[in-house]
């Protein structure tokens, strides 16, 4: 009798166990949650979060603990530097919007497809001057402050000032720059700055190593004593501000970087600088079951993560149960259809053609696409659709779209090399804070990572986001390269409103990466119920049947990466529909994010078990 019931209750465990097993669901998280009730600062760095939580600590409010987060994870090379780009999402409580910040740099002067293609490039390449937008990461900073901070620029930079002083270098990235250090040894500034053992076994500084930047340093005095210039002639903080924004794009700072550039082989000239300018924008929007969910325009990625969602509207995904077969295979195929969209019609809405979005965002739209899904197989053949009809409009572009996927196959890359990842989730950070006023800042900076570049005298590393551009209007012609133009980005923060206040604040670094990642922590925290820290360390996939914004521009259709934890009938049923699969032990993210709990009056943060990313509450 005692073996009968033994045997039962054995049964009744592997019962429970499959059914936990199959859900997938986290139970314990690696990291705890962050909790706070005045204010909460994340980003990519523990340093660069406690430079937030010293700006907080001093009355100032997220936009400004937010802009002293990025200026210190651009001085510790946090996969991005001072010559980047940055890209924010701003909650006003004032006026209950959604702002979006637009500094991403453009093409210089002599940027053409004509140029690249006579030096026998395909793209614009990934390292070095010609790699390089305008840098536009100091703009942005420097006009969130003014125009949505309190703080001068004085106070909001000292932590950065401190750290170009001299500050022990994490081994991460001293390490990547001894890798890189071939790359870095092309380039006599960088050489100067990241290689200060050079000749020896080791020429990168070594992790815990004071690691000092003295020409940064410089330029960072000069923004702050243009700035207290300005006050006591009288001005006030924004003019102020905006006096020393204009020394960097328009004064001696300008003019050193242009030469710098210029004298590496660079294309930036000091009147790209002078020309360019930081767009505050409406971001895009969509609704997913009630929630409104914000993104920035057609120059990044993240309308696709607007797309999908509306694709998956037409779905009920919460019955399929997490990670399911069913569930990972609808997903990956709304998100397919989703970054076909993207590849082909996603560019700059400042140049000519004009993206169609309003088609691209419709929901009607979505319910043809949704039509698409095979519920059996893949698709390795999911391309562009034509939304211009649900806009009452003829697409002007039907020819090259006929043709989309041939044209396309000699870039086709159906192996998962480590260059091919390397290129598909190239690194940034990203930058999360809230305040108990309301504030609430999203923000995804990235550009002149290691193996950066550094123009001239000036300490700072040049982006590398040419390399986004297509030559070929066949590819996308609407992000064919051109002076003055932005390039088509990954980079995109998120911010979700519900019942009229906030919601969520989420953002990811890693490339393509980004926008399916953080549409599946989107629906571990909506469909299944996960807390933030939960839903960041949740084991998630990944699709790579998408051209890379990088590098070579490859795809791999039909790739599949799953989580190490995924079930081996989920394994077996998803190979059976067609899927290459590999396995990677973490797939979340590096994911940070902000939950509000209007039920306790509190704030919840999360950061995936991925990286470094961690914050702090108070």
């Amino acid at each position: 009798m005692r073996r009968l019931f033994t045997f039962i209750g054995l049964i009744f465990l592997t019962h429970i166990l499959h059914s936990q097993s199959f859900n997938n669901l986290p139970v314990n998280t690696q990291k705890p949650p962050l909790h706070g009730r005045h204010w909460m600062a994340i980003t990519g760095k523990p340093l660069a979060a406690t430079a937030g939580a010293m700006i907080f600590s001093k009355g100032g409010n997220a936009i400004d603990a937010s802009c002293a987060m990025l200026a210190a994870t651009c001085t510790m090379w946090d996969v991005l530097s001072w010559g980047g780009e940055t890209q924010a999402l701003i909650y006003n409580p004032k006026t209950k919007k959604v702002i979006a910040i637009n500094a991403l740099g453009v093409a210089p002067t002599g940027a053409t497809p004509d140029f690249f293609k006579n030096k026998g490039m395909k793209y614009p390449p990934e390292f070095g001057p010609l790699a390089a937008v305008t840098p536009g990461t100091p703009g942005g900073l420097m006009t969130m402050l003014a125009e949505y901070g309190t703080m001068s620029l004085k106070e909001v930079l000292a932590p950065a000032m401190q750290m170009a002083e001299g500050y022990p270098i994490e081994a991460q990235t001293a390490n990547s720059i001894e890798r890189g250090k071939d790359e870095i040894k092309k380039w006599s500034y960088s050489k100067k700055v990241f290689l200060p053992h050079l000749g020896e076994q080791r020429e990168a500084p070594n992790g815990g190593e004071i690691f000092v930047q003295k020409d940064l340093l410089e330029t960072l005095k000069k923004l702050v004593e243009t700035e207290q210039e300005a006050i006591k002639k009288g001005k006030s903080r924004k003019e102020a501000i905006y006096a020393a924004y204009d020394r960097f794009y328009k004064g001696d700072i300008a003019k050193e970087f242009a030469r710098g550039c210029q004298e590496q082989g660079g294309l930036i000239t000091e009147q790209d600088l002078a020309n360019w300018k930081v767009k505050i924008e409406e971001p895009l929007m969509t609704t997913y079951k009630g929630i409104e969910v914000y993104k920035l325009q057609q120059w990044t990625q993240g309308p696709a993560m607007l797309q999908t969602l509306n694709i998956l509207e037409n779905f009920d995904l919460k019955s399929m149960g997490y990670n399911s077969t069913r569930y990972i295979h609808t997903l990956y195929q709304a998100m397919n259809l989703a970054f076909a969209d993207r590849d082909f019609y996603y560019g700059d809405p400042a140049f000519s053609p004009e993206e169609p979005m309003k088609g691209l965002l419709s929901k009607e739209y979505a319910k043809e696409r949704a039509k698409l899904i095979n519920p059996d197989k893949n698709d390795p053949n999911a391309k562009p659709g034509d939304p211009y009809p649900f806009e009452g409009k003829t697409n002007p572009f039907v020819s090259i779209l006929d043709k989309w996927g041939t044209a396309q196959l000699k870039n086709l890359n159906n192996s998962l090399d480590a260059q091919f990842l390397e290129d598909f989730a190239a690194g940034t950070t990203s930058i999360e804070a809230t305040d108990k006023e309301g504030w609430v800042v999203s923000i995804t900076p990235s550009g002149g990572w290691v193996p950066a570049c550094i123009a001239g005298n000036t300490g700072i590393g040049m982006s590398q986001r040419m390399q986004s551009f297509v030559l070929d209007e066949k590819e996308n012609p609407f992000n064919v390269v051109a002076p003055g133009k932005r390039p088509r980005v990954t980079l995109t923060p998120s911010l979700a409103l519900k019942d009229g206040k906030p919601f969520l604040s989420f953002a990811k670094q890693a490339g393509d990466e980004q926008d399916q990642l953080l549409i599946q922590f989107f629906l571990n925290m909506v469909e299944f119920g996960m807390t933030v820290q939960e839903a960041c360390e949740a084991p998630s996939f990944k699709t790579y049947q998408m051209y890379s914004s990088f590098g070579k521009h490859e795809k791999a259709v039909g790739s599949l990466t799953l989580n190490s934890a995924m079930p081996t009938w989920v394994r077996k049923e998803l190979a059976q529909m067609g899927y290459k699969i590999t396995y990677q032990d973490r797939t979340s993210g590096p994911v940070n994010a902000i939950y509000f709990d209007w039920l306790h009056g509190s704030f919840w943060g999360g950061s995936s078990n991925h990286g470094e990313d961690y914050g702090i509450g108070w």
